[in-house]
């Protein structure tokens, strides 16, 4: 019993009282998984920021069951997601792109990487310069999805030349490791290859680079609102409750680090039949668009389930490019029609 309450998990009162005596900023959001607690705080100068931040994670440590802590600092950030020439706090990687997306989900098996590749060529469709980073280095998909598993990036003047595949520039861990090793990474080491490929590969002359995130509210979706200025966020769901769920506290982590949501997208929404042509809801219909409405964010479309999303994602060709005139095609394209609407001007 005495174990059980030494490793409970903090409880959030206590994680505020803790951090309450700080000068200069007030705590916005408290993530507890676990042992681990992340705390947003929005501090009132940016020069105050390393102090602040290494005495509020020393003063969760001392809280009974926190093994680790992450300090998130928001000084300058409210508001400049639609504000890519101000100022930003140090620490942030100075991105040669105008506008850095990420496709999220709080549950696997969604359809995200799918989407994320069709968003791309559909934005790319558009006139967007548009690339994509494969960001789930456990995972990675990228290389099948792109139909280019057997390339290998080179190294030019110190940065990662990325793979060029249908009109959009790419890289994945995938691309640098064999298809068949696992990464057996702890977080940390994840985190920092994900740095790296953010930093080290040359994204230069994009519009757009969409990001692939793994499923989840992890250590690659905080390094994110650490590292880079995020434009939004997709989120992907399927319609039946238990991917809305997580689909939900997804939209909730990116809204507690600042980041805009840009929509929803309600993948695999409703299978037609080839032969019949009847409409079958297997997964159900509307639950996305519902909660869209619920959190007060835009409907970005729904994309059907269809055999042939999946005959040419396993071909390495995304369906807006193989079959651009289908009905299924036209689906991806009004999600990047919606998307392209935040976008900066080229």
């Amino acid at each position: 019993m005495l174990n059980f309450l030494g490793n409970r998990k903090p409880d959030e009162s206590f994680v505020r009282s803790a951090l309450a005596e700080l000068e200069g900023c007030v705590t916005e959001s408290v993530i507890i998984e676990g042992g681990h607690v992340t705390a947003v705080l929005d501090i009132a100068q940016a020069t105050q920021k390393q102090d602040i931040q290494h005495e509020a994670e020393k003063r969760l440590l001392r809280l009974k069951g926190v093994s680790r802590a992450t300090v998130i600092l928001t000084a300058e950030r409210k508001g400049s997601a639609h504000n890519p020439h101000g100022k930003k706090p140090s620490g942030f990687l100075e991105m040669p792109v105008k506008n850095i997306i990420a496709v999220a989900s709080g549950k696997g098996g969604v359809g995200k990487s799918t989407l994320a590749i069709n968003l791309a060529a559909g934005l790319s469709k558009l006139g967007y310069r548009t690339g994509v980073l494969d960001a789930d280095i456990y995972g990675p998909s990228l290389p099948r999805l792109a139909g280019m598993r057997d390339v290998t990036p080179e190294r030019v003047d110190e940065k990662i030349i990325p793979i060029e595949a249908h009109g959009l520039k790419l890289m994945s861990m995938g691309f640098l490791v064999n298809e068949a090793s696992p990464m057996i990474w702890r977080g940390p080491m994840v985190q920092s290859a994900l740095v790296q490929l953010l930093r080290d590969v040359d994204w230069s002359n994009l519009d757009v680079l969409v990001l692939d995130l793994p499923p989840g509210t992890g250590d690659i979706q905080l390094t994110l609102a650490q590292k880079v200025q995020l434009t939004g966020a997709v989120i992907v769901s399927t319609p039946q409750d238990i991917a809305l769920i997580d689909a939900h506290k997804g939209l909730e982590m990116f809204r507690k680090t600042n980041v805009p949501v840009l929509g929803i997208v309600e993948n695999m929404s409703y299978f037609c039949c080839p032969q019949c042509n009847t409409r079958t809801d297997i997964f159900g219909h509307g639950g996305a668009k519902e909660e869209a409405a619920k959190a007060g964010v835009p409907f970005l479309g729904e994309v059907p389930l269809h055999a042939s999303i999946r005959t040419q994602s396993d071909a390495g060709v995304p369906i807006v490019i193989a079959e651009p005139e289908s009905h299924q095609a036209r689906a991806f394209m009004d999600v990047a029609r919606a998307v392209g609407a935040h976008v900066v001007a080229k």
